[in-house]
C-alpha cells in the first residue's frame, strides 16, 4: 500500500507585522521549526500557496519573525495577516512522521476503536493526542500509553487509557 501525504505541512499562521519595514510575526508550535525558520528556506502563504523565501529569522517571545526577499515595508506584507504559512513536504527531513500526519488516525485499545486523533497538542514536556469518539479524552504521547503506531493502516494501538476517559 502506497501512502501519499499531503506535499504542503501546515506550520502556522502570520499573526501580525512587526516595526515599518516588513517583517511578520508567525505564530507556529511546529514540531521542525530549526529546519524551517532559516535563511534561504522557502514558505508557501494562504490558499493559493504563494512562495516567499526567508531573508532573516528571529524569535521573539512566542512569535518567529521572519523578513521575505523582495520586501522592505510593512504595506507590502499586510497581504500576508491572518494567513497560514506552508512548507513543502520534501523541504523537510522527516524521521517516521510529523506529528500533524497523526490526524484522523484511530485510536485502538483491546481490538476496539475509541475513536480519531482529533488534534495533536504541544504540552510543555509532553504531547497530547486529543481523541474523539464516544468520549472526548487526551492521551498523552508516552510509552506508558502508546503501544505502536501504524503510519500504513493509520492506527494508533494504546493501552491503560481507560482512567484517562473521564
Amino acid at each position: 500500500m502506497v501512502m501519499v501525504m499531503s506535499s504542503y505541512v501546515l506550520i502556522g499562521k502570520v499573526c501580525g507585522t512587526h516595526g515599518i519595514k516588513g517583517e511578520i510575526k508567525i505564530n507556529s508550535n511546529h514540531e521542525l521549526k530549526e529546519q524551517i525558520f532559516i535563511p534561504n528556506f522557502r514558505l508557501y502563504f494562504g490558499p493559493n500557496k504563494i512562495e516567499e523565501k526567508i531573508i532573516t529569522y528571529r524569535h521573539h517571545k512566542t512569535y518567529e519573525m521572519v523578513t521575505l526577499e523582495g520586501y522592505n515595508n510593512i504595506n507590502e506584507v499586510l497581504k500576508y495577516k491572518n494567513q497560514n504559512v506552508y512548507v513543502k513536504r520534501e523541504d523537510l527531513t522527516i524521521k517516521d512522521y510529523l506529528l500533524t500526519d497523526l490526524l484522523d488516525y484511530e485510536i485502538i485499545e483491546n481490538n476496539i476503536v475509541l475513536g480519531k486523533v482529533l488534534n495533536v497538542i504541544p504540552n510543555g514536556s509532553n504531547i497530547l493526542l486529543e481523541v474523539n469518539g464516544p468520549k472526548h479524552f487526551y492521551i498523552p504521547k508516552v510509552n506508558d500509553y502508546i503501544e505502536k503506531i501504524d503510519i500504513a493502516s493509520k492506527k494508533i494501538y494504546v493501552k491503560n487509557v481507560g482512567g484517562l476517559m473521564l
